[in-house]
Formats: structure tokens, sequence, C-alpha cells
């Protein structure tokens, strides 16, 4: 009984220095895809985050929903189309994305705040999120990028509350933007000059051979990763994050973690920890 108090009491003081060092520091949180649906991971995630903001640091969560889309989509017998791995929104598929997001958003809400951590989303009409339209060579609809956020708002709500980000951009003239969640994420980590962008994914992190835990890779420098990805050690699907994350730390963002939102309170492990879990993007 006492040595288990005392182990509690050891994983405590690990964790100090590292609550001092990110006191009233911004961490960027990008959330989303296949982890966000399940229940145990999400609430999860959501206790750690809300564990982040009583520790005094001060947590933005970005969030996605693709899978979520997707399947409200085939309900209306919507055809989802991807353009170079990009959802084409038509205006029909716009309005479906918001409403989820939406629906997203507040289930996060209220999750964290079963915890008692007041976190605050915002409404498609406040326009949180400046977006212009996507420059590509095929059409993508009502896909946009973002160019900027309304600061004063970040800034009047970021010490007392968490907030709860949309990936939903609305232009000059006044129109909606479906825009990718982890660029959303890196824009607002770089131009908050956050301590650090963490992205959640389903896999454990960087590995040379995703089928060979043993492959992992925990730390990648910046002036490494477009080698890495230029010899196929980083693969397909995890190049746009560790791009992002590259993107981020170029821009003033301190450090960068990809990390397997599936094993419990990864975050904390991530953050609190002296080896951490995932992979850690440094300059």
């Amino acid at each position: 009984m006492v040595k288990e108090a005392i182990r509690k009491a050891d994983v405590l003081i690990e964790a100090l220095p590292y609550i001092k060092e990110f006191h009233k520091k911004i961490i960027v949180i990008k959330y989303g895809g296949s982890i966000l649906k399940e229940d145990r991971v999400r609430k999860s995630v959501l206790e750690d985050i809300a564990f982040l903001k009583y520790t005094g640091i001060w947590p933005i969560l970005v969030h996605g929903g693709g899978p979520n889309i997707t399947d409200q989509l085939k309900k209306l017998k919507i055809m989802t189309k991807f353009i170079e791995g990009m959802r084409f929104t038509d205006h029909a598929t716009l309005q479906v994305v918001i409403e989820e997001l939406y629906k997203l958003s507040n289930v996060i809400i209220g999750e964290i705040n079963a915890h008692g951590a007041l976190a605050r989303g915002f409404s498609v009409e406040e326009a949180l999120l400046k977006a212009q339209k996507k420059k590509t060579k095929k059409d993508l609809g009502y896909v946009g990028d973002i160019i900027d956020f309304d600061h004063g708002k970040i800034a009047e709500m970021i010490e007392a509350t968490i907030p709860i980000i949309s990936p939903i951009g609305t232009s000059a003239d006044g129109e909606r933007y479906n825009i990718n969640a982890d660029e959303v994420a890196c824009f607002l980590a770089s131009r908050l000059q956050a301590e650090k962008l963490v992205l959640l994914t389903n896999v454990q992190g960087v590995m040379s051979n995703p089928q060979d835990e043993s492959s992992f890779i925990s730390t990648i420098k910046v002036k490494e990763a477009e080698e890495l990805i230029k010899k196929n050690v980083i693969g397909t699907g995890m190049i746009p994050k560790v791009r992002s994350a590259v993107k981020a730390i170029e821009s003033g963002v301190k450090k960068a973690h990809i990390i397997d939102a599936k094993i419990p309170h990864a975050l904390l492990l991530e953050i609190f920890t002296n080896k951490g879990i995932g992979t850690e993007i440094i300059h």
C-alpha cells in the first residue's frame, strides 16, 4: 500500500519540472479521424486536456471529423469524392460538414466540462477563422486555406477556458470553407508561438517500417525530415503530419509531437515524462 503511494508520488514529482516549464504556455492539439469516434479513446484524451488546463497550461483543441462526415453523407446519399486526398465540397456537402463538426464540438465540450474545466466552442457565425478558397489545379468547391483568425477572441478566453475549434473558415465576402484540420492547427500554433503542437493519431508515431514496432523513431530533426520522406522511411499517411509539424517549428513553435491517442493518457505521458511515448520533431 505504502509502496504504491510512493510510486504515485514519484510520478507527480517527475511531472513537476514540466508543469513549471509549461505554466501559462500554449499547446495546440489536433484531434480527429477514427480515434475521435471511439468513446473510450476520446474520453481519455479529453480528460488529459482537462488535466493540462488544471496544471496551468493553456491548451487549444482543433478537431476534425472526417469519418462522421463521410457516414452522414452516406446516409443522405450524397456522393463523397476525394481529389488528391482532399474532399470535394459542394454546397450540400459543406452543410453536412458544418453540421457534423458542430455536433462533434458539442460532444467534446460536454465531455471536457464533465471534469469541471470550462471548454468553449465557436459558432460558424462568429467567423473565428478567416479563409480563402484553396487554389488547386482541379476545383475542390468550398475547400479553403486559413489566412488569419480572430486574435482577440482567442486572447480573451485562453486563460479561463479551453478553446475548441472546428476547421470552418469564412472569407471576406462571407463564403464558408472547409479547411484541413492539420493545417488549421499548424497555422494557429505558428501564429500564437505555441510551446508545442501535438498531432494525435492512431499509430505510435513515425516508424521506418509500420509493421515493425521496434523501428519506432522517437526524435526527428527538422533538417532530417525531408530526407526521411525521400527515402520512404516516413510513409504516405504520415507525410502530411510530419510536414505540418516541420512547418510549425520553422514558424516559431518550439516542438511538435506525433502520438498515438489510443494509448491511455498518451498526452500526459508525452508532455510530463522524461522519455515520452511518441515521435517528437525538433529543430
